[in-house]
């Protein structure tokens, strides 16, 4: 399940997501040039992580990885960004946003309860 398309797209869709949600944090957190550096450059070092750090093979990406991790070490860094999304939403005041991305993410990973299982055994 966790290839499946429609739960690619899906979790595609949560990735874009959380850095829209990252980036409006940024932006409530500074005035002035600060807003835009926060509101962007917080957004464009976790697409990084994101892109950067990965399993080889992991079948839910193009199975390249810039720095190839444990899959523990994945799942950690994957939770830790959906987790920084939630708690952004909440943080800028968007309880109700956050609450509900943070269960889309949690329902998503039930759904991808295969890769989930095979992250932890690389």
């Amino acid at each position: 399940m966790g290839s499946n398309p429609v739960n690619l797209v899906l979790r595609f869709l949560l990735e874009m997501v959380a850095l829209i949600a990252m980036g409006f944090w940024g932006w409530k957190q500074g005035a002035g040039a600060i807003r835009y550096v926060l509101a962007l450059g917080i957004p464009l070092i976790a697409a990084a992580l994101w892109g950067i750090f990965a399993v080889p093979d992991d079948p839910s990406r193009s199975a390249r990885a810039v720095v190839a991790v444990p899959g523990m070490v994945r799942l950690a860094l994957e939770l830790a960004y959906f987790g920084f999304a939630v708690w952004a939403l909440h943080s800028a005041g968007a309880t109700r946003a956050a609450s509900i991305f943070g269960l889309v993410v949690v329902v998503h990973y039930i759904l991808s309860y295969d890769r989930v299982v095979w992250l932890v055994r690389q």
